[in-house]
């Protein structure tokens, strides 16, 4: 679903240490980390990455196994298994180190005979058909979880006093390039920008198009009444928009303007505005709206802008393509895991420090910000819960892969 700065635009943008959102479907961020990390330049060999160690372990060992509700992980398993496991940009050869195609088609055969909510039988496919592996990085088996969630914002369908900002389509003069075509050493690194004269030129900055670079084009898709609330959806990348019927209508993640990311809580930590520790989703908004003479400034620092599409059916929709399920969908950096994986991750909750966030959850969605290969963000829902959650989610913690079960295969990784 997610965020902001989407994968698509790694190049030029995204954030976070996002999570802060947003990956076609690009979800992958926690709002702080999100506006607190920037987007560094890297090398085609960084971009590329590295293959983490994956380190055999027992389910013994995942701490807080046993206690886990399988069955609500099963479910969101099942999702990712209606599509085609994607390898790592990286991974080149070595992809079967993930599983075999053929691995996977037997899981995901033997998950769709387990009755729903069966939570013994649930528990019991994981260990029976998984191996569990520790992911060690290069800066070891520790590293960045944040949170994401699905807003809510009040608009409507047309213009009004009541409801003065804009969100939009993707614009049809918006060019993509997938740099991937170019050579190898831009494997999952994309452009956006428009042609002028021949040219192809970066889009229009968020600055502009507030200012109306797209007015007249009908590309309003809906208008809401809240300029900072707008701002952190395109940050999350999905949300829900209420209308004054009543309706509730869902948009997704359609494109991004390819312009690079800039974190409006680092801008405002380097200014003295906000102090470091103090940084999230709920300190920026409410920095914003005690500083309305300074907020169009801070705000046009990001010179990102994230362009909608209405859902229909299920959502938010992930960059795997499926419908993400709150606790247990979790962004990750492709360049390092395949989509579709799950993974046991082991983080404290900030809601609730004495009882640490220790889940089965499955890789369906990504992030420009998510980077690393124990990096990851974790897609909280929907709700004033999810929002608390996310909000304030940026805390060290560790994962576990599950690969399906082949001893002559683990023996080798």
């Amino acid at each position: 679903m997610r965020r902001g700065v989407p994968a698509e635009t790694v190049a030029l943008s995204r954030p976070f240490p996002a999570p802060l959102r947003i990956a076609p479907g690009g979800i992958a961020a926690a709002l702080a980390a999100l506006m607190l990390a920037g987007a560094p330049g890297c090398s085609p060999d960084e971009r590329r990455g590295a293959n983490p160690a994956l380190e055999p372990v027992s389910f013994a060992d995942l701490p807080g196994w046993a206690a886990d509700r399988h069955a609500e992980a099963l479910v969101a398993f099942r999702r990712s298994c209606t599509r085609p496991m994607r390898y790592p940009a990286q991974a080149g050869a070595d992809a079967e180190r993930f599983g075999r195609a053929q691995d996977w088609r037997s899981v995901c055969a033997a998950a769709a005979h387990i009755a729903d909510g069966d939570e013994a039988a649930a528990r019991d496919f994981f260990e029976r058909r998984f191996r569990p592996f520790r992911v060690v990085g290069k800066d070891g088996d520790t590293g960045l979880i944040t949170g994401y969630y699905e807003p809510e914002l009040a608009g409507a369908r047309q213009r009004s006093d009541a409801y003065k900002v804009p969100l939009h389509t993707r614009p049809r003069d918006l060019v993509t390039v997938d740099l991937s075509e170019f050579g190898d050493g831009f494997d999952g690194e994309r452009l956006a920008g428009r042609v002028e004269d021949g040219r192809l030129k970066p889009y229009y900055s968020r600055a502009q198009i507030v200012d109306g670079a797209l007015a007249g084009q009908g590309l309003e898709i809906i208008w809401v009444a809240d300029p900072i609330e707008a701002f952190f959806l395109q940050i999350q990348g999905s949300g829900r928009v209420r209308l004054p019927d009543g309706e509730i209508l869902r948009l997704g993640y359609a494109a991004t303007n390819g312009r690079p990311y800039t974190a409006i809580g680092r801008e405002l930590v380097a200014e003295g505005a906000l102090a470091l520790e103090t940084v999230s989703l709920q300190s920026i908004r409410a920095w914003l709206r005690a500083n309305p003479e300074r907020r169009r400034d801070i705000l046009d620092r990001n010179r990102s802008y994230v362009f909608f599409r209405e859902l229909r059916g299920e959502g938010p929709i992930g960059s795997q393509g499926v419908a993400l399920t709150p606790g247990r969908s979790l962004a990750v950096d492709r360049r390092f895991l395949p989509l579709g994986v799950p993974l046991w991750i082991d983080t404290p909750d900030p809601l609730d420090p004495e009882n640490p966030l220790r889940r089965l959850t499955v890789a369906q969605d990504t992030g420009g910000a998510i980077r690393g290969a124990v990096r990851a963000d974790l897609f909280c829902g929907a709700g004033r819960e999810a929002e608390e959650r996310a909000g304030r989610m940026r805390s060290p913690g560790r994962y576990y892969v599950l690969l399906p079960l082949d001893p002559s295969r683990a023996a080798g990784v």
